[in-house]
């Protein structure tokens, strides 16, 4: 996984990270959320919070688990943080790109 691509989406505004703030896009039906990315070592309870809010409000959304843990992604974006959504189709595709959907 391309951790830089995370650092880029950032600077360019293109990166919401927390889960309060994805809770937010999830709920907001005009959202341009294209993808959510978790943290390999994400808490079983908050994956299935995020897996429910899915299920909830936008079924068709794809969510991918990176294989990076909080701490490495800390490095790259400058926060701790274990859940992200992505806004933009053209950096969730290379965020994406070869890892399993959930």
């Amino acid at each position: 996984m391309k951790l830089s691509t995370l650092g880029l989406m950032k600077k360019t505004g293109c990166l919401i990270v927390g889960f309060d703030a994805v809770k937010r896009e999830f709920e907001n039906s005009a959202s341009k959320m294209a993808g959510v990315a978790l943290a390999r070592d994400l808490s079983p309870k908050s994956k299935k919070e995020v897996l429910f809010l899915r299920g909830r409000h936008r079924p068709e959304m794809n969510i991918v688990e990176l294989d990076a843990d909080m701490e490495q992604i800390r490095s790259v974006i400058g926060k701790k943080t274990g859940i992200a959504a992505v806004t933009d189709e053209g950096f969730w595709k290379a965020l994406s790109e070869g890892l399993e959907t959930i």
